[in-house]
């Protein structure tokens, strides 16, 4: 009998939790006769530590991105709790991407490498008929190539995204820590990371996605609907 597939993350939830109502309450109700810059801080941080805790007990799984997610949640919450500097906020902006490029390539050593996770993994590729094709063909080591290569690029955008996230919140964080421009400036930061860093970030891991299926359809000699997993139901015997 075959496990049933994972759930998959609510993408609205995902959004209401981490950027809508977290960039609302930093923006709109840190004031003092409001929440208050503290409870401004602390409220935004709960949404998406809390999305995050559901998260992780509904799907019952975990990787290091949603990992790594929560614990800067937290840091932030750390950093304003003890009113470090705002250069230590721009720091741990550009620590976060630099320690997911870190864990891929890090992965290329181990039996899981993160780039087979989330790019090539049994969700969206037929692996066994890849397999099978490779072994044919004597093309494995090229495949190994392949997602090494592609671990490379992924671990390079990283890099990339930490100098944008590090120089935008330069520009952006100004106020001391602990007032309400300063939880002001931090929402709007939250909303700048989608145009500024999240969509050209995701247009790069897309190209990064598209050259790799290029390659495994080139080297195992399928076409790209042959390599993708159908999803049909087979009827009951």
């Amino acid at each position: 009998m075959s496990l049933p597939p994972p759930k998959r993350e609510n993408l609205l939830l995902n959004l209401v939790c981490n950027i809508a109502v977290p960039t609302v309450v930093l923006t709109k109700l840190s004031t003092e006769n409001r929440l208050g810059p503290m409870w401004g801080m602390v409220v935004a941080l709960a949404f998406p530590l809390g999305y995050g805790i559901y998260d992780l007990v509904r799907r019952k799984k975990t990787n290091v991105f949603s990992i790594v997610g929560l614990c800067s949640v937290l840091l932030t919450g750390g950093l304003n709790y003890l009113r470090f500097d705002v250069f230590w906020f721009a720091v741990k902006e550009a620590a976060i991407p630099l320690l997911f490029g870190a864990a891929v390539l890090i992965s290329n050593h181990t039996r899981r490498p993160l780039v087979r996770e989330v790019l090539c993994n049994d969700q969206v590729l037929d692996i066994e008929r890849i397999e099978a094709a490779l072994a044919e063909r004597g093309t494995r080591p090229a495949f190994d190539r392949l997602l090494n290569n592609a671990s490379f690029a992924v671990a390079g955008s990283f890099v990339f995204s930490a100098i944008l996230n590090y120089g935008l919140a330069r520009y952006l964080l100004k106020s001391p820590v602990g007032t309400a421009e300063f939880n002001a400036q931090l929402g709007r930061m939250h909303v700048l990371n989608w145009p500024v860093i999240v969509l050209p970030s995701m247009a790069v891991t897309m190209l990064i996605f598209w050259r790799l299926m290029s390659g495994i359809t080139h080297l195992t000699g399928l076409t790209l609907e042959g390599v993708m997993r159908s999803h049909e139901k087979k009827p009951s015997a």
